[in-house]
């Protein structure tokens, strides 16, 4: 799968996907942006932003969502020209898919909606890469069914994430063999490493999480050869305004990203 200049996908770098869980202002994103960029620069890692313009499946009414479709845009917009990068997004509705293909590199189907036929066929019509969260609730081979809608509407460039798998509730649990029985199907699968630590709903009003494992997770998951690492980071994530229990903070990026590199060298 190629976003701009770089492939994804069996015999190639590992890709990072990364940023904050939502957009919190413009100079925030374009900050954080700026920082992700030039660690993986300096690592050759090919790197794509990911930051929320709108969190439409958060627990509470009274949540944050950020600054919505239109002013979000603009935001990646601008991450995009300023920093030189591919961006992503999520989309919710068919509504929106249209305007955000015009600004984004990658449009992703968020897990609870990975099975909502309209809203795939409409991304992948676009013929922009997309990336499609594996749902809580489904088993790896589940997936052929998305790859098949996507296919149907001409685009072949889609990436699979594996996010964990409901365990009981508020619980989520990684089951590893996810990753090479969906590259089994055909696509490049990337794994998310912070999200996969989430307990949803947890808190009552809002998701928990246990972020000290994402990095033991991406560890394992780069072992069991995934293609491209997706966490959410923030420089101080107690403060965050979405999925604060699980995002990495930006200090420990470095030290796992060398950590990565080095074993997927050993795999290799």
């Amino acid at each position: 799968m190629r976003i701009g200049s770089w492939v994804i996908g069996a015999g190639c770098p590992l890709a990072l996907i990364a940023g904050p869980c939502v957009i919190e202002s413009r100079e925030h994103t374009l900050a954080l942006a700026e920082k992700l960029a030039d660690l993986a620069r300096a690592r050759g890692i090919p790197f794509v932003f990911k930051a929320s313009y709108d969190k439409a499946n958060r627990s509470s009414i009274h949540s944050f969502r950020g600054p919505g479709l239109e002013a979000g845009l603009a935001i990646l917009q601008e991450v995009r020209q300023s920093c030189g990068v591919p961006v992503l997004s999520d989309v919710h509705q068919v509504s929106e898919v249209q305007p955000a293909a015009s600004v984004l590199d990658v449009l992703q189907v968020p897990a609870f909606l990975c099975r909502q036929t309209d809203l795939l066929v409409a991304v992948a019509a676009t013929g922009k890469p997309l990336n499609v969260k594996k749902g809580q609730f489904m088993a790896p081979w589940d997936m052929q069914n998305v790859l098949e809608k996507a296919r149907h509407a001409g685009n072949h460039q889609v990436l699979l994430t594996e996010r964990g798998t409901c365990f009981g509730y508020n619980a989520l649990v990684v089951d590893m063999r996810a990753i090479p029985l969906m590259q089994a199907l055909g696509a490049p699968v990337v794994f998310d490493a912070t999200h996969s630590t989430q307990q949803p709903g947890g808190l009552g009003k809002q998701s928990g999480g246990q972020r000290q494992m994402a990095t033991p997770l991406a560890l394992a998951a780069v072992a069991a050869g995934c293609d491209a690492l997706f966490l959410e980071v923030h420089e101080d994530p107690d403060r965050a305004l979405s999925d604060a229990a699980t995002m990495l903070p930006l200090a420990q990026l470095p030290g796992l990203l060398d950590r990565a590199l080095r074993v997927r060298e050993a795999v290799a």
